[in-house]
């Protein structure tokens, strides 16, 4: 079956992209990190907000998505209608980042899956070059050259994933919470921000796989549906496999499922076809600022520097830049969708663009102050984590800022109308 010409990228690849993001070892780790917010009867409320966090994601992520689609411009150049060229430059510096840092967490996270399923002799750092290397060899084969090579491995991933899925939630339940898993239950509103989490991270790279559709709506409605479902079921089996086996470090669930070489085969896809996404994203994101730069070799460097940096330890010093990204990318969505959907912009305006800014800076300052003295930003003094400790959001910060943030054009929109109206 043909499902690639050269008018753009089949529906059928598009699902595969989506799958392949969402089976990840980062998200199967999140699940596990909720095991004890469901002990005592509460499991119900855990998967209720796993659900509603996931589809409210998801249809951000079709949103998003849809903008791509009908521009045909990778992300950051989408964000150049709402924000103008040097908005637009700026978020899509920010991306770059993420997207370097991104690349070099998901290399050490599933280098360190890894090392126990391999001989001690190999080296941690091995490891995450063999990875690398993997990833790089994604992104130069491309999206639309490497269909039935895609389609094979997704479909061994997809098989190995059910097994892996079997032999989890076949354990039974523990005595004890799972080792690893945090020491009190998270209520609702913190389990439904870590389940918007994983959604909203991809939202910054959603049109840059949209602008290749050939049919980019149905596309930005299936890769949406794909990603949501399959989120849900890696969420899930981290969940059961801290339930019921006992664990929450996704190595040692591997080893007690038993999958042998499978298990290998589930770290080494995984990483490779979720990591591709970032490396090759980040490539996108360079070309927006730089548009003669190569944006396969980019993805490729980035590749390297994920290495370096996994090998560094990105891991121990990474989680409050990753919070300072989620405020930066969160509210940007946020008035983006907005300027599109409610206000109607179609390109750059000068006036429209300063209300946005000002938009996003009350949702990045919103933002902070929900997290609280948990906010990088107040990690940097003494004196402002002192003066946030109080103000931490009991529903998250991801929600209020972005609804803080849309609300800024929103309500200029209306002004405007008003006064055009009288």
């Amino acid at each position: 079956m043909n499902t690639q010409t050269g008018a753009g990228t089949s529906l059928f690849t598009n699902a595969l992209i989506w799958f392949g993001a969402a089976v990840s070892i980062a998200e199967i780790e999140v699940g596990t990190q909720l095991a004890s917010s469901a002990a005592g009867g509460r499991l119900g409320m855990v998967l209720s907000a796993i659900l509603i966090g996931h589809l409210l994601g998801g249809f951000l992520l079709y949103l998003v998505s849809r903008i791509g689609g009908a521009l045909r411009l990778s992300g950051m150049d989408c964000a150049k209608v709402p924000f103008g060229r040097a908005g637009g430059g700026f978020f899509a510096g920010a991306n770059l980042l993420q997207l370097v840092g991104w690349t070099a967490v998901m290399i050490a996270s599933g280098a360190a899956a890894a090392q126990p399923l391999v001989p001690e002799s190999v080296p941690f750092s091995a490891l995450c070059a063999g990875l690398g290397v993997l990833v790089a060899l994604w992104i130069y084969i491309g999206l639309g050259h490497a269909v039935k090579i895609n389609a094979a491995a997704m479909a061994l991933l997809f098989v190995l994933t059910v097994a892996l899925s079997v032999r989890v939630c076949g354990g039974g339940a523990p005595a004890a919470p799972a080792a690893g898993a945090p020491a009190e239950g998270l209520d609702f509103w913190a389990v439904l921000e870590l389940s918007l989490a994983m959604p909203l991270s991809w939202l910054p790279l959603a049109a840059d796989y949209a602008k290749e559709a050939r049919r980019p709506r149905a596309a930005a409605a299936l890769s949406a549906v794909v990603y949501t479902v399959t989120s849900c079921w890696m969420y899930g089996i981290g969940l059961a496999g801290a339930y019921c086996l006992g664990d929450a470090v996704f190595a040692s669930i591997l080893q007690k499922a038993g999958l042998g070489i499978g298990a290998l085969i589930i770290v080494v896809f995984s990483t490779t076809t979720t990591t591709f996404l970032d490396a090759y994203s980040a490539g996108e994101s360079a070309k927006s600022l730089v548009p003669r730069v190569h944006a396969k070799l980019f993805g490729v460097l980035v590749c390297g520097m994920g290495v370096a940096l996994a090998v560094w330890g990105v891991m121990d010093r990474y989680f409050g830049f990753l919070l300072l990204i989620a405020s930066v990318f969160a509210p940007m969505v946020a008035v983006q969708l907005t300027d599109w959907f409610l206000v109607g912009g179609r390109a750059s305006d000068r006036r429209r663009s300063a209300v946005n800014a000002a938009g996003w800076l009350v949702g990045f300052a919103v933002y902070h102050l929900c997290l609280g003295a948990a906010s990088p930003v107040a990690m940097l003094c003494p004196a402002w984590e002192k003066a946030l400790a109080g103000l931490a959001s009991p529903l998250g910060a991801s929600l209020p800022a972005m609804v803080c943030a849309a609300a800024v054009p929103a309500c200029a929109h209306a002004l405007r109308r008003g006064m055009r109206a009288g």
